[in-house]
């Protein structure tokens, strides 16, 4: 598994990112477990999880348990230093999380405790804000989005709270970096140009949806990300997997994630099965698994982009990891740019 940087942080990570969100919702204790060796014997060592997780639905009895099933796994299995750990503090609004409070330096330094006990480790290399307290246009917000008449003032002094927080706590060695997650591209100005002017650390990643059906990165985030460093942790490769195929013709087979959330978190609507129709369209076509096409082209992206892969089964998350291998040709990149413009935005 080849292996890059993540951005300014100085930590090297595996070019593809093991998502943990059904461990302890759709996933048990043992078969997290059997996944996370599965990652590692194919060398992906950069794992994704979060304070709030596991998901669909995300309930108060269960907050933390995806992190604590990762600890116990790194208590049996040990080899922590071959392993680059992500979690995310929760952001405002999300009443099972400390009743909905924002994210402040203090919050951050109670969750990052939590997170450390949980995962039974001493440090967590990237620490992530799971999304701005100011709210933003990310999970199918932005066919309403509006933002509100910000008062920057505030704004800054939130930030730099939490800038000063990050680094009392990278000095003490609980966490290598800290990084943001559903932000906009004057968000993450803002976060770098504050660590910049008052000697703070710098966000070195952001954490966005990104794929073929999504592509909201893929303009002034994409010029951002390129100038600045700044790696795509690119999460729902696979749209929640639509991508796959496993939904074609508006069905919900039993036990996956569509049997919990039946939306998809806003993703089905009329316009998607067209759209993914098209990509199976062009995987079958050119003789690649459909998964493995959706992954790879995050791969192919001119911004640095690391995919999120996450399944249900050790099987499909070992189709996923193959991806790491594929180089799609010209010819099925000019299929899916064809496919793009006809299904621009199909969620």
């Amino acid at each position: 598994m080849e292996r890059v940087q993540l951005g300014q942080s100085g930590i090297e990570v595996s070019k593809l990112c093991l998502g943990t969100m059904t461990w302890g919702s759709q996933n048990t204790e043992a078969e997290g477990h059997m996944q996370a060796d599965l990652a590692i014997d194919h060398g992906v060592t950069f794992w994704d999880t979060a304070e709030m997780y596991p998901t669909n639905p995300v309930r108060a009895e269960t907050i933390g348990d995806t992190e604590t099933i990762i600890g116990t796994w790194l208590a049996q299995r040990g080899g922590r230093s071959g392993v680059q750990i992500a979690t995310k503090i929760t952001g405002a609004g999300q009443a099972a999380v400390r009743d909905g409070a924002p994210i402040t330096g203090a919050s951050l330094r109670a969750a990052v405790e939590d997170s450390l006990r949980r995962l039974q480790t001493d440090y967590i290399d990237l620490y992530q804000l799971h999304w701005p307290n100011r709210g933003s246009y990310h999970f199918r917000q932005s066919w309403r989005f509006a933002p509100r008449a910000t008062d920057r003032a505030a704004v800054e002094a939130d930030m730099l709270d939490v800038l000063r927080a990050a680094a009392d706590l990278i000095a003490q060695g609980k966490i290598r970096a800290i990084g943001l997650s559903n932000e906009s591209t004057w968000g993450a100005a803002l976060w770098l140009h504050l660590a910049q002017v008052h000697d703070l650390p710098r966000m070195v990643s952001v954490q966005n949806e990104y794929s073929l059906l999504c592509r909201q990165f893929d303009t002034d985030w994409c010029e951002l990300s390129m100038v600045e460093n700044m790696p795509l942790l690119a999460f729902s490769p696979l749209a929640a997997g639509l991508l796959s195929g496993k939904y074609a013709g508006d069905v919900v087979p039993v036990g996956t994630r569509r049997s919990f959330t039946r939306d998809l978190g806003g993703r089905i609507t009329p316009q998607v099965f067209p759209a993914v129709a098209a990509y199976l369209g062009i995987a079958a076509t050119h003789g690649l698994d459909p998964c493995q096409m959706a992954i790879a082209f995050c791969l192919s992206r001119p911004f640095p982009c690391i995919p999120i892969i996450g399944a249900t089964s050790v099987d499909q998350l070992a189709i996923n990891i193959g991806a790491a291998g594929i180089t799609l040709s010209g010819a099925v990149m000019e299929d899916i740019a064809i496919a793009h413009r006809l299904h621009p935005m199909p969620y």
